[in-house]
């Protein structure tokens, strides 16, 4: 147990050495328990955090404000168009402003190549904690969530299981990298064997790839990837299909200078790979005790059919988006 993290920002777990991280999960459970039991944990009593999306959000809005209701404190559910962000106000200006009037700044910023960097300017001057609800490259509390659930499921000490991480087809938008990306580099540090399956024209950030495969040596895990979604499935524990976008191909000048024609070639080779879900047969190829999991929203009938995510023998998604309540209360309690 890590005795005093207050005061420390989270932007990515990366930034959390794995002691750090084992005294989140540890205080996840024990507020599990705390909720379940129904009995108080008023650990942010009078405490205010105050929430900026730039995008739409249900579990990560949801699990942050009940939890610091929970906690015994408030949150500001913020947009741009209710700041002075709108009419161009900085990230310095912002995160000095309200960590003179709160106790931590919480804030989602998924754009391509602004995101990450707009979260980092805010913690630099911010005299409070800074979390990230999801950026353009991480999005930490879902790797939380999705490590607490895995504990869950299988063991605390999951050395050896074997994830498969999947893109898979969707059409509603363009889904960020962060949630494939935080998973890479987390799993592997707990011993976890990863499988990323991606058609080529889908690949994660290469610096991203780099660090988990360091992750995954220092840790004990394995890390590989695959242009196969059968072969990706084959054997697996835990499969995890996902849509992300292709923007890992592309250098964030570029796209951000040629975004239409960048738009128009990704939506030709997401066209060209409507083959990729999560089905029957795919779920055959893995382990007999298999574990469906996904961030949600999924695209049902794209990513996953109704018939595997609805299974409660295999499904676990919402498990893992429970668990969002939990992590997010354990590091706003450990950090505010």
């Amino acid at each position: 147990m890590v005795s005093d993290l207050s005061k420390k920002h989270f932007l990515t777990c990366e930034d959390w050495t794995k002691v750090e991280l084992d005294t989140v999960f540890e205080t996840s459970f024990k507020l599990k328990n705390q909720f379940l039991n129904e009995e108080p944990h008023l650990y942010l009593p009078h405490k205010t955090l105050f929430m900026i999306f730039f995008e739409q959000s249900t579990r990560t809005r949801n699990s942050m404000e009940a939890g610091m209701t929970q906690l015994g404190g408030h949150a500001h559910d913020l947009t741009a168009d209710k700041m002075q962000l709108s009419h161009g106000e900085s990230a310095k200006d912002t995160a000095i402003i309200l960590s003179r009037m709160g106790h931590g700044i919480a804030s989602r910023n998924c754009f391509y190549g602004i995101g990450n960097d707009y979260l980092n300017e805010m913690a630099k001057y911010s005299t409070r904690p800074v979390m990230s609800l999801q950026d353009d490259i991480y999005h930490p509390f879902q790797g939380l969530a999705d490590l607490m659930t895995i504990f869950e499921h299988f063991d605390k000490n999951p050395k050896g299981l074997k994830v498969t991480i999947s893109w898979a087809y969707a059409d509603t938008h363009s889904k960020p990298l962060s949630v494939p990306q935080s998973q890479i580099l987390l799993f592997p540090r707990y011993g976890i064997d990863v499988t990323v399956a991606h058609p080529k024209e889908f690949p994660l950030s290469k610096n991203i790839v780099d660090k988990a495969k360091l992750n995954a040596a220092a840790g004990g895990g394995s890390i590989k990837f695959t242009n196969n979604m059968d072969e990706a499935f084959e054997g697996a524990n835990i499969v995890i299909p996902k849509n992300w976008g292709g923007f890992g191909a592309y250098s964030v000048p570029e796209y951000l200078d040629n975004e239409t024609e960048c738009k128009k070639e990704m939506k030709e080779n997401l066209d060209k790979y409507k083959s990729w879900i999560c089905d029957e047969h795919k779920i055959k190829l893995a382990d007999k005790n298999v574990k469906l999991m996904h961030a949600l929203p999924a695209d049902r009938g794209h990513e996953v059919t109704d018939e595997i995510l609805d299974n409660e023998n295999i499904s676990i998604v919402f498990d893992e988006a429970e668990n969002r309540l939990h992590t997010a209360k354990a590091i706003m309690s450990l950090t505010m």
